[in-house]
């Protein structure tokens, strides 16, 4: 069988997101940011001057959408490959093929290869001299980094671009294109489409178009028609097609709002299960982690405070390891924190006192750094700057009765509470003390 095709094969019979795949960089959908109007990678294309191109990015983003592209404007062919099946006398076969080609007709070949961080360092020094020559033509696709996962000679060789999730309101046209287009798409089906259920797949398929059309496609023919003749899709149908319960929980609206109120007072009533079903929710609704684990430091500080100090220090670990690691592993630092803070004995003896502050800031007079207290270091300071100041280390107890303002105040007001009690005591202990 010839690899090589110079124009798409009957796709009757292959799935929606096959038929679907664009056949120019006026259809093709995201990716803005390489393939915007004036970037280097359109230039490239559309100039018929692109050499070797890896394309890296999470699944059904447009990495193969996007070979077929090229080769479609450049008028090359196009061969494909997966690296996972694929071996060295395949590879060989495959660039032989391109040199008889061009030597027949004087058209290079593009030669795309999926997967192809699967390809050992052997399998891909196979490539270098050919892809260096300019035929074929090399786009490899990876769902890896590639620069931890191909050689760096090839890479030098190589544009490397990042291929970034796609955004919900790019699945929904994408969609809105397939349920239109009646040569290859669902035009000629006779299906009305909710648009709650469009977008409901937008949302769930995290950003993966081939994912979302799929859902689409099987769920188009597996849905009887109405009396009326049509196919109604709706959120019920879209919900079975990509086996995902709807959860209503809509950013900016009152689902968001109203599930994330009652996560927080379940942590501040201590109650962490309460709180963990409502993380869950979020969660499974494709809530970004770091809206919780920034809920979750908030209310380690403002509803904790020192009552216990370590919770706001495991609350800002389960922040930052969120973001590292992302989803799902996400799930589980976060679970922590959130049973850890949920569990806590609980003060908002800080959040009252720096409220306290700052309404004696708004309401009342600003009162002067006193001279014993203000900067002494710079030049040209007054000789009364930092005279008669007393350095706590140099008394017993490393503490030192001394005015820190000019006119008495009193914020804090620590609790009996966990850890907070000793603050107390201390507080009280050094009150009372006499120089």
């Amino acid at each position: 069988m010839d690899l090589f095709e110079e124009k798409q094969p009957n796709t009757k019979n292959l799935p929606l997101a096959v038929r679907m795949r664009p056949a120019s960089l006026d259809e093709f959908v995201g990716q803005s940011h390489i393939l915007g109007k004036g970037k280097l990678l359109r230039r490239a294309i559309e100039a018929d001057r692109l050499s070797s191109l890896i394309l890296f990015g999470p699944p059904g983003v447009g990495k193969t959408s996007l070979a077929w592209c090229v080769a479609n404007i450049t008028k090359a062919y196009y061969a494909a490959i997966n690296a996972t099946t694929s071996n060295v006398d395949e590879l060989r076969k495959a660039i032989s093929a391109a040199k008889q080609k061009q030597a027949n007709t004087g058209k290079k070949t593009i030669i795309f290869i999926d997967e192809i961080h699967r390809f050992n360092k052997a399998q891909q020094d196979v490539l270098l001299p050919d892809v260096e020559s300019g035929n074929p033509i090399l786009i490899g696709a990876t769902v890896h980094n590639p620069f931890f996962s191909l050689i760096a000679p090839l890479l030098s060789r190589s544009l490397v671009c990042e291929l970034k999730a796609l955004k919900e309101n790019e699945i929904i046209t994408i969609l809105n294109s397939a349920l239109k287009d009646a040569e290859r798409g669902l035009g000629n089906s006779k299906v009305k489409a909710q648009e709650r259920a469009l977008e409901f797949l937008a949302h769930t398929c995290e950003g993966d178009a081939r994912r979302a059309l799929n859902a689409l496609e099987i769920g188009t023919l597996t849905t009887p028609k109405s009396k009326d003749g049509f196919i109604n899709f709706n959120l019920e149908v879209a919900a079975e097609s990509i086996q995902k319960k709807p959860v209503v929980y809509d950013k900016d609206e009152d689902g968001h709002f109203d599930t994330a109120s009652a996560f927080i007072k379940s942590m501040r009533g201590s109650d962490p299960d309460a709180a963990l079903y409502w993380m869950a929710k979020m969660l499974y609704a494709g809530e970004d982690p770091r809206f919780i684990a920034r809920r979750v430091c908030i209310l380690a500080a403002e509803d904790v405070g020192n009552a216990d100090p370590l919770a706001l220090v495991l609350a800002n670990a389960a922040l930052q390891i969120s973001e590292f690691v992302g989803m799902p592993e996400a799930r589980i630092p976060l679970a922590q924190a959130v049973i850890y803070v949920s569990c806590a004995p609980k003060s908002n003896a800080s959040y009252l006192a720096i409220d306290k502050a700052m309404q004696d800031i708004e309401n009342n007079k600003v009162e002067e750094v006193p001279d014993h207290l203000k900067d002494a270091t710079a030049d040209g300071m007054a000789l009364s700057h930092g005279k008669d100041y007393k350095y706590p280390h140099d008394y017993k107890g490393h503490y030192v009765k001394q005015k820190y303002t000019p006119k008495k105040v009193r914020y804090y007001e620590p609790t009996d509470i966990g850890y907070e009690a000793k603050i107390k005591e201390r507080m009280e202990k050094l009150r009372k003390s006499v120089k």
